[in-house]
Order: C-alpha cells, then structure tokens, then sequence
C-alpha cells in the first residue's frame, strides 16, 4: 500500500476511534420532535407549597420519547418545580405499575423556572402511542414566599392534588384535592425516527372546549384528533389545542391576546405545519357593552387582526385556514344583539369569501339552526347559546377538511 494511502486509512481509523458524539446514530433528542398535546396558560392561580399535582393529559401523536414544558408565564417571581415524573395511567389518578419515568431538567431532578419564563425538560426515552392518557406529576417544594401558580383555567380534566408531600413517584395517588385547571404544564412533546407535523387549533372557549363534559374528550380538536388517527393516510399529524376561554384577536382579556400569544402558542409548536383559526366572537361580544373605546371593535378592526395572524403564519410558511365564527343568538344583551349579529356576519363574509385564508372550515353553517341563523340548533347547543355540546363539537370536527392534511 502507498505510504501517503496508509497514512489516510490509519487518520480514518483514529477519527472514528475519538469521533464525538454528534457522529453516533441519533440519539431521542436529535430525532423529529412534534407537539402532542397542550395547554395554553393564561391566569394566576392558587399558590402551592409543599404539594404534589398530578394532571392527565392524552397525548395525539405517538413517538420513542417524550418531554415537556412547564411555564411560570403568571408567576411573581422564580418557581422551583421538582421532582417530576410521567407514567401511563390506569383510572382516575392512578398509574399504570412499572410505567413511571423521572423527568429531569438539565440532568437535574429540580427546576427553577424564572418569573415570566418556560422550561423543556430533557428528553426521556418512552414508547406512547396515539390517543393514550399520560399523567404528569409535579411536586412544588414548600417555600418561604410561595407565589401564585401559572395556569390554564378550564382544563375541562381532573387535576389531583395532595394537601403536603411529594407524591410524584406513587401509583395510587394518596391526594384528595381536586382541581379544573390545569397547573404549569403547557406542552407534552414526543418525538421518533419520522417527520411528523401538528395542526394548531388555535382560538377562543369554543375551541378549548366549554360546553364540552370534563374528563371526556369531546372538544372539537378532541375528535378532530380521532378523525386523523382513523384515517391511515393521516395517522401520525397531531393535534393541539391552543384555546383559551375568553379570548380576543385584538385586545388583552381573559389571557393575553391573539395577537400577544399567537408565536408561543401557535407559531412556536414544534413540528407545526398548519393553524385552523377560530376567534372573534368576543371581539364581537365586548363591544357590546365596551369596558374601553379600545373595545368597541369593529368587524373591520377584526378582519385587519386576522389579516395580521394571517401575514406572520404565511412568514413562518404555515398554512392558516379560517373558521367562521359559530352562531350566538340567545347568549344574551349585550353580548349578544342585532348590532353585534351583523358584525359576525360581516366577519363571517370576509373568511368565506376573502381568500386570505388558505382555506375555510364553516363552522356556522355546520351547528347553526336553518330556521333561526343566528342560532345553534338546539341538539348541539350546551344551554348557554353561546357554547356547543359534545355533539356540536363533534359536527364541527367533521366541516374540517381532511385533504387540506394530505398536500
């Protein structure tokens, strides 16, 4: 062999003798990460000390790993979270033996998450598959100051809690606190060998589900999310959830606004390929009896928000696809009246027939009363006028079309 060619194959055998990491197969954290579920926060709550929660959450998407987000987005000042572990649930709040994972943080069994701030935890190695219940236990240790914790308000889920004491790691949970809300966690993320993208369901009450019975699984991303895994061409896009009860397109109320939130909870999900947006009916519903002048919106002002939404999703090169806003006659004046009525019409005209969106899902003409337009029909009305039931969530989840999924 030539000396020069020798010196080549023995430079090669020393490289990937000492070749770093980077080089080996990858790893669960260099694999294809998608959003499986989440929450997004938007209030204060209770402040916490010494005490376990445990939150079940099903996840849309299978993988080989998981981590996940806990935020201190409400927080006064810097929260320790800590342990933290994830199993496969059983019933209620129990797990299922032998499934428990610890989570860490940076190799570190405690986090600090600063004021105003999120943490992803590390990545742990966990098969879990499509549609299956996670619990997610978190132990907050007792603190001199103990500030308010950061929630989602309508978790339409149990929350369990102990009144003292770490109880992260046990399989019959021995607390008897019950919560609705959901507690530091925002996200559960999972990850495999495959690209996988997310659909964000990104919008109001309507879309986190009010109206819906808790603990069951029928909000409409809940059964969009069993349409795709029934259809084998779609079975690995996941769903999340990103509404919150209350919300604006333009202005701050119950949680931050469209606008503030839409990159952190939308636009910043990994794996996210395609938003479906349902908001404005509270635009619609605050100006009626306007706290502020800022309030009193019109049905232009909430076009011109959407335009904007529409303008950074398309930068991020995600598609946007536009729901019209469901009917609301009967929710009450001055939520509800003629005035407000032709706004949504007027908001409802533009999403139709516009073409800024990529796409139009006709949520009004799926739930609405052909003999009363401004109102649900009665089968799929909650009882508030304002909010569907199961099955109105469920007629929703069906005016999504499933081919926009496949390009």
């Amino acid at each position: 062999m030539p000396r020069q060619l020798l010196k080549l194959v023995l430079l090669g055998s020393l490289c990937a003798l000492f070749a770093p990491a980077w080089s080996h197969p990858p790893t669960a954290s260099a694999s294809h990460w998608v959003a499986a579920w989440g929450a997004a926060v938007d209030s204060p709550g209770p402040h916490l000390s010494d005490q376990t929660v445990r939150q079940v959450v099903r996840i849309s998407a299978g993988g080989s790993a998981v981590r996940i987000r806990l935020s201190n987005l409400f927080g006064a000042g810097p929260v320790t979270i800590g342990p933290a572990r994830i199993a496969l649930r059983a019933q209620g709040s129990s797990t299922v033996a032998g499934s428990d994972h610890a989570v860490s943080f940076g190799g570190k069994r405690t986090v600090t998450v600063p004021k105003g701030e999120s943490v992803l935890s590390d990545p742990m190695a966990m098969d879990v598959k499509p549609l299956q219940e996670l619990t997610v236990s978190l132990y907050i240790p007792a603190t001199a100051t103990p500030g308010p914790s950061t929630l989602h308000n309508a978790g339409l889920a149990t929350t369990y809690l102990t009144e003292t004491g770490d109880a992260t790691a046990a399989t019959s949970f021995p607390g008897t606190e019950v919560h609705g809300s959901r507690f530091f966690l925002s996200d559960v993320e999972v990850a495999g060998p495959d690209e996988r993208h997310a659909v964000v369901a990104f919008g109001d009450s309507i879309t986190d589900g009010v109206g819906a019975r808790s603990d069951t699984y029928e909000r409409w991303p809940d059964h969009f999310a069993e349409r795709l895994r029934a259809d084998p061409g779609l079975a690995k896009v996941a769903v999340v959830n990103s509404g919150i009860g209350g919300n604006r397109v333009l202005n701050d109320g119950f949680g931050p606004s469209a606008q503030a939130r839409f990159d952190r909870d939308a636009l910043d999900k990994p794996g996210v390929r395609w938003i479906v947006l349902l908001e404005g009916i509270n635009d619609i519903g605050g100006s009626g009896q306007p706290g502020t002048p800022a309030d009193n919106v019109s049905a232009e002002q909430i076009i011109e928000g959407m335009k904007q939404l529409i303008a950074r999703a398309h930068a991020k090169g995600v598609k946007i696809y536009g729901a019209t806003l469901t009917p609301f006659g009967g929710a009450g004046w001055p939520y509800h009246s003629s005035r407000n009525e032709k706004k949504r019409e007027a908001v409802n005209a533009w999403i139709r027939d516009g073409g800024a969106f990529d796409g139009v899902a006709d949520f009004d003409k799926a739930i609405r009363d052909p003999a009363h337009p401004d109102r649900m029909l009665p089968t799929y009305d909650s009882g508030d006028h304002l909010h569907p039931n199961g099955a109105g969530f469920d007629a929703m989840a069906k005016a999504v079309d499933l081919d926009w999924f496949r390009r």
